[in-house]
């Protein structure tokens, strides 16, 4: 049994992921998903054309991968997909969200992911694929937006190390790696903090950017990064050294705006 597996899927570009993989990749007997709104992914299964499979999780509380690794175990799939959508940051200097918020980040941003690769590798075959949703943010360090940025740095880091490492399994790993989206992300990451108006202007849609992210994967490219204002974003952070562009930040009212 051939099958996909995503997390995120109740909102923004894990649902996006979902909706496109069902539409594109044919012979997959099921997509499983995994987020914690069962009404979302309800929904979401009555719009696409592939069986869904619901796993109601929240991937930053310690053993919530247990039910899936028993799946797993139980029906030994052949996973062609796997997706790590999952995610969310706080806009705001460290220490303005509150501490649970702030180590959850790094549970569910960067260990979650891991551990949920690592669950998955064992049941993927040849010419499988993984997509890690990092970020733009990750390609400098982020004042404003630093624990953010740090765990999608992360992510980029071991995503790229990860693609060379399953070569030999011609397992393609790629980097999701977009400015601003538009979707529920900001919700919850500016309770505390705004983004800078200046970021607002490279709002992404989500169709676009999976859609490329998924053509990429295809193409066994490592990283995907939507539009030419992030890729002029991605060569400025490799060719300029990074503290003068977190001066010219800061000269611009810092990494945020408070509420």
């Amino acid at each position: 049994m051939k099958i996909a597996i995503v997390t995120g899927a109740s909102s923004g570009m894990g649902r996006e992921a979902v909706i496109q993989i069902a539409d594109r990749f044919g012979g997959l007997a099921e997509i499983w998903v995994a987020a914690r709104r069962k009404d979302r992914l309800e929904a979401l299964r009555r719009e696409v054309p592939v069986p869904v499979r619901i796993f109601l999780l929240d991937l930053a509380e310690a053993g919530s991968l247990d039910v899936l690794r028993r799946e797993l175990q139980q029906r030994k799939p052949e996973v062609k997909i796997l997706v790590n959508a999952a995610g969310y940051g706080k806009i705001g200097n460290v220490g303005t969200a509150g501490l649970p918020e702030e180590t959850g980040m790094v549970r569910l941003n960067c260990e979650s992911l891991c551990a949920l690769t690592h669950l998955t590798l064992p049941y993927m075959s040849k010419n499988s694929r993984i997509l890690m949703f990092a970020s733009a943010a990750g390609f400098l360090p982020q004042p404003g937006f630093a624990l953010y940025a740090a765990t999608k740095a992360f992510v980029l880091s071991y995503s790229r190390a990860l693609n060379v490492e399953l070569k030999p399994r011609n397992i393609v790993v790629t980097a999701v790696c977009p400015g601003p989206v538009a979707t529920e992300f900001f919700e919850t990451a500016e309770t505390c903090g705004q983004m800078p108006s200046y970021k607002r202007q490279f709002m992404a849609k989500p169709k676009s950017v999976v859609r490329k992210a998924l053509r990429d994967s295809m193409m066994g490219k490592e990283i995907s990064v939507y539009g030419m204002a992030m890729k002029g974003f991605r060569v400025l952070c490799k060719a300029v050294p990074h503290r003068l562009i977190l001066a010219w930040m800061e000269r611009r009212g810092g990494g945020h705006e408070e509420r």
